[in-house]
């Protein structure tokens, strides 16, 4: 059955639980949850990269927000450089830094709530399913005075509360070709950077995890156990070391670069709680984890890469070098100490 706006907003009045949790419950997507209140607290915008990005930086200070089903990326900042692109865009800077891929901003909202907090505002992006792509939020240190022009010069005429959206497209599960594993590890070995790795996998008839699957053991990828990634933030916690910490779902991508300072797991989530970095990750949902090599110019770039069951990329994580000619012994050295999949085997 099919529900109205108004028995959407009924049923948001009655429960205490988020939206996007409300909106699983009740089998509908986040989007349409919000736009049912689309006239009252919610206010349709435009919702393409090109109009709203370098709006965002009129408004200071905020909390950028990107997740998956897996994992939540909370970063305090500035949007800075704001540079677009047809397929791949992008905002540069050392706090507020992602990757935008512009086809799934389909659906825009500016909320204005108020709340048991106070008032509450907001910029939420979903893609054709409703699902979230990006949400930024206002801080008290935020520009409050930029916020009305901004949602007024980004409102579309259509304010309607209905909202049609396509279904979700699943997981691309794991694609190898066995034949071709000699022709992956001798261009593997000829890799100078690491975005040249998608256009090998493609070429090669694969995607990131069948292309690790494949080569699994090998110097270049060796799987780990799931409890690397804890005892990876416990160690990152403990030493200092410094990471970049890349969390996306399918319309954008975003960068934490600095320490993860403050590890407390709660339940099944693994949280980093920093004053102006957050990470929650449900360390029940990680399935397969990989340390991975790739030769660069600089040296070799190594990640700690998570997958979830279906296939999914949670988090990849590189150490952060801390200078030209830093070789990220440190990070390497951390890594090696974590639990090895042998040891799990055992």
């Amino acid at each position: 059955m099919t529900l109205s706006p108004e028995e959407i907003r009924a049923a948001r009045a009655a429960s205490p639980v988020r939206d996007r949790d409300l909106a699983a419950e009740l089998g509908l997507s986040e989007a349409r949850l919000v736009a049912a209140h689309a006239g009252l607290w919610a206010t349709r915008i435009e919702a393409h990269p090109d109009r709203l990005v370098p709006e965002l930086a009129k408004l200071g200070e905020v909390m950028a927000l990107t997740r998956n089903e897996s994992a939540v990326h909370e970063r305090v900042g500035t949007f800075g450089e704001y540079r677009s692109g047809p397929h791949a865009a992008m905002v540069l800077g050392e706090e507020i830094d992602t990757r935008i891929f512009p086809r799934h901003w389909v659906h825009g909202f500016a909320i204005e709530e108020e709340t048991p907090k106070g008032l509450r505002r907001s910029l939420q992006v979903f893609d054709a399913a409703g699902d979230a792509v990006q949400k930024v939020f206002l801080r008290e240190t935020s520009t409050d005075a930029a916020w009305a022009d901004l949602v007024a010069g980004l409102r579309l005429d259509d304010q309607s509360p209905e909202l049609e959206t396509e279904p979700r497209a699943p997981a691309e599960p794991p694609r190898s070709r066995a034949e071709n594993r000699g022709a992956l590890l001798a261009e593997w070995a000829r890799m100078t950077d690491t975005h040249q790795f998608n256009r090998l996998a493609a070429k090669l008839g694969m995607n990131r995890l069948g292309a690790y699957r494949l080569i699994a053991g090998t110097p270049w990828v060796r799987p780990m156990p799931p409890s690397a990634v804890a005892a990876m933030l416990e160690a990152c916690s403990a030493s200092g070391q410094e990471v970049i910490l890349f969390v996306g779902n399918p319309g954008n991508i975003q960068i934490h670069w600095g320490p993860l300072q403050t590890v407390k797991p709660m339940g099944p989530w693994l949280n980093v709680l920093d004053p102006r970095f957050n990470l929650h990750l449900r360390g029940d949902h990680v399935a397969e984890v990989y340390r991975v090599e790739k030769p660069t110019k600089r040296g070799p770039a190594v990640s700690l890469e998570a997958f979830d069951a279906e296939g999914g990329l949670i988090f990849q994580v590189f150490g952060r070098r801390g200078s030209e000619t830093d070789g990220n012994e440190s990070w390497h050295a951390l890594l090696d100490a974590l639990p090895q999949a042998e040891e799990a085997g055992a």
